[in-house]
C-alpha cells in the first residue's frame, strides 16, 4: 500500500482549512485516511505558530514506514528540519507563452525597421 502524508481541505467556502493526515494514495483527498498528524490553516498569518501544527513524532514514523510528502507537507517538513531540503527548478515558470513571444518578435522586428529607416534616408541624402 503506497502512504502519502498529504492535505485534506475542510472549513467553508473560500474559508480553507487542512488537516495533514497519512492516508492510501489511492483515496481521495478529503476521503478516507488512516491517521491525522495535525493542522494547517492558511489564513493565519505566515509567523503564527497556530498555522502549522503537527505531531513530529508520528510524522517521522509515517516518514520511516515509507510514506512519501505531497509537495506542499515537504516544505513544512523542511521547514521544521525533518526532513533534507531539496533542490526545485522550474526553468519553465518565468518563460513567457507563445503569444507573448510572438508578440515580442513582431515589435522587435519593427523597431529594426524604424532604424533602418533613418540610416537610409540619410545615405540617400549624401
Amino acid at each position: 500500500m503506497a502512504m502519502k502524508i498529504r492535505l485534506a481541505r475542510g472549513g467553508s467556502k473560500k474559508r480553507p482549512f487542512y488537516r495533514v493526515v497519512a492516508a492510501d494514495s489511492r483515496m481521495p483527498r478529503d476521503g478516507r485516511f488512516i491517521e491525522k498528524l495535525g493542522t494547517y490553516n492558511p489564513l493565519l498569518p505566515k509567523d503564527s505558530e497556530e498555522r502549522i501544527k503537527l505531531n513530529m513524532e508520528r510524522v517521522q514514523y509515517w516518514l520511516d514506514q515509507g510514506a512519501q510528502p505531497t509537495d506542499r507537507v515537504a516544505r513544512f517538513l523542511e521547514a521544521s528540519g525533518t526532513i533534507a531540503k531539496t533542490e526545485r527548478n522550474n526553468p519553465k515558470k518565468a518563460e513567457p507563452g507563445q503569444k507573448a513571444k510572438d508578440r515580442a518578435e513582431e515589435k522587435a522586428a519593427k523597431a529594426a525597421e524604424a532604424a533602418e529607416a533613418p540610416a537610409e534616408e540619410a545615405a540617400a541624402e549624401e
